[in-house]
């Protein structure tokens, strides 16, 4: 773990792999939630967390480096359920990768429960981890000039549901009426860091 001063008040915390990342985002969360932490924004990514806001970084460096992080705790809220026709125009490439069928994709994908391990690309996009690796599949080697909202798509270790039409390079394998981000809810993203998913075939498109 490696903490690097950004500015006079936030600290860009690395470490060395997602399943890190969240465990050290969920400590920190209980430590601001006990108030032994004062902190204006914890913002995990993929390998960093960022606390910005802080009064003393530098001692905050040096007590994180040297903290033991405990394993990442189940969230009490209840699991997103998000229903998914899976019949996109990727899925068939995706059957091949994986060396099964269409049906089967749809199986698999739909068997794991997912969390939200980050946000970014685009607001209410979670980065979504929860398949093992042997899923993993690459970005479309050309990314296509506009997603629709609401595809439910894979890249490396990720799984995400576009939350508006955009340029995007994953592979779509279905699609949701799930609204993602709706300025007038609160809060404005159905996903945040942590939130469990679970994808529900519906049928196909």
């Amino acid at each position: 773990m490696r903490a690097l001063p950004v500015g006079d008040s936030a600290l860009l915390v690395e470490v060395t792999s997602g399943e890190e990342a969240q465990a050290l985002h969920a400590e920190l969360l209980r430590r601001r939630s006990e108030g032994t932490l004062t902190v204006r924004e914890i913002v995990p990514a993929a390998r960093t967390v960022l606390l910005d806001g802080l009064a003393d970084p530098v001692r905050w460096a040096s007590e994180l480096t040297t903290t033991d992080l405990p394993p990442v705790p189940p969230r009490a809220r209840e699991v997103v359920e998000l229903p998914v026709r899976y019949a996109g125009p990727d899925l068939a490439d995706v059957a091949a990768h994986w060396g099964v069928s269409e049906q089967e994709v749809a199986r698999i994908h739909a068997s794991a429960e997912y969390r939200v391990a980050f946000c970014g690309f685009a607001p209410g996009f979670g980065y979504l981890t929860g398949l093992p690796p042997l899923y993993d599949v690459p970005r479309r080697a050309t990314p296509r000039t506009a997603v629709p909202a609401g595809s439910v798509a894979l890249a490396g270790p990720y799984t995400g549901v576009y939350p508006r039409s955009s340029p995007g390079g994953w592979q779509l394998i279905g699609t949701t009426d799930t609204v993602l981000w709706d300025h007038t809810r609160v809060p404005a993203a159905l996903l945040s860091p942590g939130t469990r998913v679970r994808f529900v075939p519906v049928g196909a498109a």
